[in-house]
């Protein structure tokens, strides 16, 4: 354990990249005005709960970071003081992986990611189809691809070969090209996640010929089942939005055709 809080999370280490001492820049904070029709809203879902908050990844964009390889239902791929790896003990319900079952991802392009131990090295796929985390850097070898299809994912080495358990003795290897159930897995991340809610009401989604239609159809009188939409054309209402009227003069419209509840 102490190894793991003796390990640092540094950038991404490239095999043949010249290490360059790290200067320390002031950076300006960047203050963004939020939409005033959207606001950012907190996701949960029940799965990440069962899991500590740990959420399933479903693009390689979300493979960033910390996250935990999940083999099987609460069950984590283990890094071990060897430099191999195997899957570890089976997680309570509401339980997150454990410090050893805790990878760090770092994204080398939109397909690929490579991942880093607690102790401070690389997952790779040796010629033998071993998975070890043994190497300095990251060349071809220790480069990962999620593979997804509908609701399951799996990892293609750079052999081909998709990363999986072995049944006999659970160590981690990769020696199959085609996926089957020893080989799917989970990656996931407990990174916080946003969302951008639209609070647009539902009425002014569309064109204004049809939003106006949307807010008759809700204060409309329905005493004959008549729907009323003014005559008037629609510029007069691209005028009004332009002016910050577009409400008044909608209602003004409705007014005019005796189709609101609330008009007098």
């Amino acid at each position: 354990m102490s190894d793991y809080d003796n390990i640092r999370i540094k950038k991404l280490v490239l095999k043949g990249e010249k290490h360059k001492k790290s200067k320390k820049r002031k950076k300006e904070k960047e203050h963004k005005d939020d939409d005033t029709s959207k606001r950012s809203k907190s996701v949960t879902d029940e799965d990440a709960i069962q899991h500590g908050g740990w959420w399933t990844a479903t693009t390689a964009a979300n493979i960033v970071g910390s996250v935990a390889i999940e083999f099987s239902d609460r069950c984590y791929l283990k890094a071990l003081d060897n430099g191999l790896f195997t899957l570890g003990a089976p997680h309570n319900q509401g339980e997150g992986p454990d410090p050893e079952e805790i990878f760090t991802a770092f994204p080398i392009n939109d397909r690929k990611v490579s991942f880093k131990s607690g102790y401070g090295k690389y997952v790779k796929i040796e010629k033998d189809g071993m998975v070890t985390g043994r190497s300095e850097a990251v060349g071809s070898m220790e480069q990962w691809e999620p593979v997804f299809e509908g609701k399951q994912m799996a990892l293609l080495s750079e052999t081909g070969h998709f990363m999986s358990i072995d049944p006999e003795d659970d160590a981690c290897v990769a020696l199959h090209k085609k996926v089957g159930d020893q080989e799917i897995c989970r990656v996931r991340t407990n990174a916080a996640r946003d969302v951008v809610v639209d609070d647009q009401p539902k009425e002014e989604k569309g064109d204004l010929g049809e939003v106006e239609k949307n807010y008759v159809k809700k204060f409309q009188k329905f005493q004959d089942k008549k729907m009323r939409i003014s005559k008037n054309t629609i510029k007069e209402l691209e005028e009004a939005k332009a002016q910050g009227l577009l409400h008044e003069t909608l209602l003004d419209r409705r007014s005019k055709m005796k189709a609101d509840r609330y008009c007098k």
